[in-house]
């Protein structure tokens, strides 16, 4: 009996790869994009935010496109930009909500797990989870990118408000530069196939056309729309089909 037990809990080479495969995506995402963090904590406390404003900011709201909106209201003057930076935040916002209902059979059950999940959903824990094939190396890159973004992010916000405009304009750095890199490196994998080729160029052109006339969260939302387009018109294989249409 407890031989049997012993086998049926033993984990096969496979999955324990994947697993670890999981883990250095998640690490190598985290490390990039945390570093933009300290581009967020500069520009906040520029803005005319405190170090503890700054850092409140990122613990509570944790995520980048809506954190830099904000700060782009302050900068500004608050009054004349809010309805439009509120809309853009918010825009930029839906795209998790997305995140979640995909991320939900990833996570598991548990009403404290998915309260934690909530705050770590993000495009780069979606993203790694995704990226694995295991059901279980994707519960491993999610909490993985998740929770070391989330540590990384908010530190890096403390060093970036602290540093303030000694930093100067973040951007020299090419920090800005790393979190894309690291997307397009998860990326780069799946572009096998005429599929995930075509909702990867298409997105790219609607973004790339869109973005300079419409308001910063909209693009990201045409590029999302271009896959169920292309869903629609492009259906996947059914199995079975190519064999039934040899014989």
């Amino acid at each position: 009996m407890r031989s049997s037990e012993r086998t049926a809990t033993t984990v096969s080479p496979a999955t324990s790869e994947a697993e670890r495969r999981a883990r250095r995506d998640g690490l190598a995402v985290a490390l990039a994009t945390s570093s933009y963090g300290i581009s967020f904590g500069a520009l906040a406390v520029a803005s005319g935010l405190s170090v503890p404003q700054t850092c409140l900011l990122s613990l509570l709201m944790f995520t980048g496109g809506s954190q830099f909106a904000f700060v782009g209201v302050i900068a500004s003057g608050g009054v004349s930009a809010a309805g439009s930076a509120i809309a853009s935040a918010t825009l930029l916002g839906v795209r998790n909500t997305v995140y979640g209902m995909r991320m939900a059979p990833i996570v598991g059950p548990g009403r404290w797990r998915r309260l934690a999940a909530a705050q770590v959903t993000i495009d780069e824990s979606a993203a790694v989870a995704l990226a694995q094939s295991a059901p279980t190396a994707r519960r491993v890159g999610f909490w993985v990118t998740g929770l070391g973004v989330f540590a990384g992010w908010n530190l890096m916000t403390l060093c970036g408000a602290l540093a303030g405009d000694v930093l100067g304009d973040p951007r020299q750095y090419g920090l800005d530069a790393a979190a894309a890199a690291a997307f397009l490196a998860l990326l780069w994998p799946r572009l096998r196939g005429r599929e995930p080729l075509a909702v990867g160029a298409g997105a790219a052109v609607v973004a790339a056309a869109v973005t300079p006339v419409l308001t910063p969260g909209l693009p990201i939302l045409l590029a999302g729309a271009v896959a169920v387009i292309v869903g629609l018109l492009w259906p996947p294989q059914q199995p079975g089909r190519e064999t039934a249409v040899a014989t």
